[in-house]
């Protein structure tokens, strides 16, 4: 007996290979978007029952396993009156704590996440006030090391725009005294 090998029969090109999965993906995602909207809850008899639309009302609470996600309705914008009498001005003072009580998930993470930048924002500026108070702190240690120095009449020498040695004269130590003294004013707080 003789064997004889056939060809393998192409199945597939190389491109609907690359499609195959991308095709799954769609169709897993098309039918995954109409299951968020289904309803589950469990009978008088105790079985689960699920579908698009919400159970009997005779189904009590307890027993209704999911609900499909409700979308955020608009939370009323309370505006004051412009002229208030006691009794309104209660009336509209108990009418914001049960606004309050009623927000939404929606609305409660936007107020966190607005609490949390003010927060980082609290924090960067304190983090630059205290760097200011540094370089503030080292200038007026500086620039009382250099009065103290220009008021012990020692004999101090600086370089100039071309890079040459000059001694100070009394003008001029009085001068960078005088400057000396404007940063210890400003600085030294």
């Amino acid at each position: 007996m003789r064997t004889v090998l056939l060809p393998r029969p192409r199945l597939a090109s190389a491109r609907s290979t690359l499609l195959l999965p991308w095709l799954a993906v769609a169709l897993l995602l098309g039918m995954a978007a109409p299951a968020d909207a289904q309803w589950m809850w469990r009978d008088p008899d105790g079985r689960v029952t699920a579908s698009d639309r919400p159970p009997p009302a005779t189904v009590p609470d307890k027993d209704i396993l999911s609900r499909p996600a409700q979308r955020a309705a608009p939370v009323p914008v309370l505006a004051p009156p412009e002229t208030a009498s006691a009794p309104a001005a209660a009336a509209s003072s108990a009418a914001a704590p049960a606004a309050v009580a009623t927000k939404t998930p929606l609305d409660r993470e936007l107020e966190a996440r607005k609490r949390a930048a003010e927060q980082e924002q609290a924090a960067r500026q304190k983090a630059e006030d205290a760097r200011l108070a540094a370089a503030r702190a080292e200038n007026c240690r500086r620039a009382r090391s250099h009065a103290a120095a220009l008021e012990s009449g020692q004999r101090i020498a600086r370089f100039n725009a071309q890079g040459e040695q000059e001694v100070l004269d009394d003008a001029g130590r009085a001068d960078e005294l005088r400057r000396a003294r404007e940063v210890i004013a400003s600085d030294c707080r």
